[in-house]
């Protein structure tokens, strides 16, 4: 019984994961505006001589979220699970792109092709290829950024969990993002837009340090949803289980 609910708990927590990072990197094709959409002003900070305001990828919503599943699983499963689910969702996402890329290269339907709407005609496959085609320095950098911030975060997180024991989950989850999310918000941006298409270095700092602060932001306002995540799978497991593969999680295997 205590081997099907561990299994249980890997394959939900894994599944989740995976899931969210595969739809954050496809919703990410759409830019928008935070302020607008919480009825503000944009903010226009000046940040090394550009006037910046907090005009993100849609992806950006979903990211907290992978970064707390990621501590979720450190928790209970070690470094080693959460290296096996990156390396899944890697390699996964990989293979969407490798499928969409092949979807936009096939050739379109002719009644398919032309869709007229209220607005005027549509050409579906221009839209389909806006949409899904990004540039292959985005993928690049996205899917680098992303594991290199998994591997940092898990480091980090397990050292904080080696000084801290069973308590201050807060501490080793907001330590960990910090240092994660600072790196996942500079490379995928450097990779993608400083050298594949050779935007000012001020530029894409600036833009790094916005995203970096609203990435930074939601994390910290979620970590009451990490100890709720955190007590639904302890109530599930129950307390022996629970503490046995934290102890196991972080203990001589590792």
């Amino acid at each position: 019984m205590k081997e099907t609910k561990r299994s249980i708990l890997f394959l939900i927590l894994g599944s989740f994961f995976i899931a969210n990072a595969i739809i954050a990197e496809f919703i990410g094709v759409k830019i928008f505006s935070l302020e607008e959409t919480l009825g503000m002003q944009p903010v226009n900070w000046q940040i090394l001589g550009n006037s910046l305001s907090f005009n993100m990828t849609v992806g950006v919503i979903l990211w907290p979220i992978v970064f707390i599943m990621t501590d979720i699983i450190n928790e209970y499963f070690g470094s080693s699970g959460v290296k096996l689910f990156s390396y899944i969702a890697a390699i996964l996402v990989s293979y969407a792109f490798l499928a969409i890329y092949m979807g936009i290269h096939l050739t379109p339907a002719n009644f398919w092709i032309n869709k007229t709407t209220p607005t005027g005609t549509t050409n579906m496959q221009d839209a389909y290829t806006q949409i899904f085609g990004q540039g292959m320095w985005i993928i690049v950098g996205s899917l680098v950024a992303f594991l290199v911030g998994q591997l940092v975060d898990v480091s980090v997180f397990h050292y904080l969990k080696r000084k801290t024991g069973a308590t201050k989950l807060w501490l080793r989850s907001t330590g960990s993002t910090v240092v994660s999310q600072l790196i996942d918000s500079f490379v995928v941006l450097f990779i993608a837009f400083y050298i594949g298409a050779g935007w000012d270095i001020k530029l894409v700092l600036g833009i790094c340090l916005v995203n970096y602060i609203y990435k930074l932001t939601v994390a910290l306002l979620l970590t009451p949803l990490l100890y709720g995540i955190h007590s639904l799978i302890d109530a599930y497991l129950g307390k022996e289980l629970a503490e046995s593969m934290m102890r196991e999680a972080h203990g001589p295997f590792e």
